[in-house]
């Protein structure tokens, strides 16, 4: 029983997290943005001590099923293990637990969140790298399975879904999902829990805290036979049988042991240190029927979550236009809510979810070195329009903080910057003022290209005071590759 209730729960997490990042028009987040927040590290980086003191209470009480249920990563691993298992079973031994190098990931991560070095924190962090592998590898499938059926339901005049741009936001962050998805996954197939049990520092902190858990797995030691078989099926590899020993720090509760003993001599209880022990089979029958009721409601309300909002893009007609290229930036741009480039290095630990959910295109990873896989904006393929706040209703570490529509038009994230060089007005000689009329605050107005001719052309003029950086017109400008008109970002946020 204990093993049923932890894998349907466990899939029920993973699969409706994988919605979360896989979701593009943003109407599953009102339901299920919460299990982002629900998340140890990203709950560690908000200060978010509800959630933190709830699993280390949870962990206390039952040990590391964090690992086993909530953590998206740890289930990943559980998955390809099964799989595994398929092929051969009783495939597991005992081994000792490697402590040194357990810790020392620990100091790494600790250190690298004190001084602020995003990609050393992203690389390590569990709930952070599946988010990179669902919204780098998963969602481009997802997303061309949509427009398969977007094909289907426009031929039957129905548009119940709307086709959307497949694109690599960024090379480097693909690779490094790449290369995570198949080195976890590997280490999965190989060992079971090789990643949560050695490299993981949030399986680090948890498995301290689980040492001292109430309900714990422990041998009946007058009816155990030495079988082997607990051992062979343990994916942590943390039961020794021969010593009748079971290594807490690594067990994740799965009850996988529980289930494969043939003598009944696995027990899931309060583990008293005389003979007499009070067992238990399977959490409050309570506790139970209420994650059922929480995983339904959950699910009803997913799967009634379909309006897709209206995609708007201005490509100058039917005219085939020449691509956008990004400009260099002396500083990049960060999203309305981040506040400071320093904040947004110290908590983001670029799980891509923002990314995922920008539905303007605007935000991707981060290449630079210091902040790799962290969100920046680029204006080619769209502009953060003043009236989306999704990027900072999602964040569940506290690097975009929540913001309303009415704050973000007043919030300064850069400023535009013209190239007169660029500007079709002066190399075509033609009108345009396209940047001005699309200025969602009023910032640019046309001006004589000749202060002493009247009659000349006009060309943009900034009010730096005003411009609020959200790139509408570096995207709509009709200059290409490169816009006559970019924006620079700054360092520091203020409101206007």
């Amino acid at each position: 029983m204990l093993n049923r209730i932890r894998r349907i729960l466990a899939a029920a997490f993973f699969l409706l997290i994988t919605l979360l990042f896989l979701d593009f028009t943003g109407t599953l987040h009102g339901f299920l943005g919460w299990m982002a927040k629900v998340q140890f590290l990203p709950a560690v980086l908000a200060v978010n001590v509800v959630v933190i003191i709830a699993l280390i209470v949870l962990t206390l009480l039952f040990g590391r099923i964090y690992c086993s249920v909530i953590c998206p990563l740890g289930v990943f691993q559980d998955v390809v293990a099964w799989i595994a298992s398929k092929r051969k079973k009783n495939r597991y031994t005992y081994s000792p637990a490697v402590n040194w190098l357990r810790y020392i990931m620990l100091v790494v991560m600790v250190v690298a969140i004190v001084l602020g070095i995003g990609s050393l924190v992203a690389l390590l962090a569990p709930y952070s790298s599946y988010g990179r592998i669902a919204q780098n590898l998963f969602q481009p499938v997802w997303e061309l399975g949509n427009n398969v059926l977007a094909s289907i339901a426009e031929r039957m005049d129905s548009y119940t879904f709307y086709h959307v741009d497949v694109w690599i936001k960024s090379t480097p962050v693909f690779l490094i999902a790449a290369l995570t998805f198949v080195i976890v996954g590997w280490l999965a197939w190989r060992n079971g829990r090789t990643y949560c049990n050695t490299i993981c520092p949030v399986g680090t902190v948890l498995g301290f805290f689980s040492r001292f858990s109430l309900l714990k797995v422990y041998f009946d030691e007058g009816k155990c036979k030495n079988c082997s078989l607990c051992t062979k099926n343990c994916k942590a590899s943390c039961i020794d049988y021969k010593t009748h020993q079971v290594d807490y720090s690594r067990c994740v509760a799965c009850g996988k042991c529980i289930t494969k003993c043939k003598f009944d001599a696995l027990k899931y209880g309060i583990k008293l240190k005389k003979a007499q022990v009070e067992t238990t089979e399977s959490p409050d029958k309570e506790q139970v029927d209420g994650a059922k009721r929480s995983f339904l409601m959950g699910l009803a309300l997913a799967t009634t979550a379909v309006i897709a909002q209206e995609k708007k893009k201005v490509d100058g007609g039917l005219a085939a236009i020449e691509e956008k290229v990004a400009p260099e930036r002396q500083t990049p741009i960060t999203p309305p809510g981040s506040w400071s480039a320093n904040n947004m290095a110290r908590k983001c630990t670029g799980c891509q979810l923002c990314v995922s959910e920008c539905p303007n295109q605007v935000l991707r990873p981060s290449t630079g070195l210091m902040t790799i896989m962290q969100p920046v904006m680029s204006y080619e393929r769209g502009y953060c329009r003043p009236e989306c706040t999704r990027c900072s209703e999602v964040c569940p570490t506290g690097a975009i903080q929540s913001v309303t529509r009415e704050e973000k038009a007043e919030i300064q994230i850069g400023h535009a910057v013209v190239i007169k060089k660029n500007c079709i007005s002066l190399r075509d000689e033609v009108d345009c003022g396209n940047c001005a009329r699309h200025c969602p605050v009023g910032a640019i107005e046309m001006v004589p290209s000749d202060p002493d001719d009247e009659e000349s052309f006009m060309i943009p003029s900034v009010n730096e005071m005003t411009c609020i950086g959200c790139g509408a017109c570096e995207n709509l400008c009709p200059a290409r590759p490169f816009s006559a008109i970019y924006v620079e970002g700054h360092e520091v946020h203020k409101s206007l």
